[in-house]
Formats: structure tokens, sequence, C-alpha cells
């Protein structure tokens, strides 16, 4: 009987559509401006947004195997 890895597959699936909506919601609010306007953008919303750039950058080299997650020869 073939081996399988449907549950796996089905944890993979749950996973995967979780980090599809977190994606969608964090582009939303984005295009909203994290729901700031211009005239009350001060250095404490900037910490903030950085503080997002760099978990956000830290998973995109995990997942693309860039920075200090790349692969040395």
């Amino acid at each position: 009987m073939p081996k399988t890895n449907d549950a796996a597959l089905d944890a993979f699936i749950a996973a995967k559509m979780e980090i599809d909506a977190v994606v969608a919601r964090l582009a939303a609010h984005s295009a909203d401006h994290f729901a700031y306007t211009p005239g009350e953008v001060n250095w404490g919303h900037v910490g903030t947004l950085n503080h997002y750039r760099a978990r956000l950058r830290e998973i995109s080299n995990m997942a693309f195997r860039e920075g200090e997650h790349a692969l040395t020869t």
C-alpha cells in the first residue's frame, strides 16, 4: 500500500491559506497607509513601520534563502 502524506498536505494547505490571508490584510493595510493620514505621521509611526519591515524582511530572507539565511558553498 503506498504511503500518503494526506495529513501533512492538509496542514500545509491550511498554513498556506492563513499566510495568504495575513499577506492580503497587510497589503490592504499598507494601501491605506496603515490607517494614518500624512498630517498625523510621527517618528513613532516610522519606528513601528521599521519594526514591521524588519520582521517581513526576515521572513522573506528565510523564504528565499537570502541575507543571513543564504546558502553558503
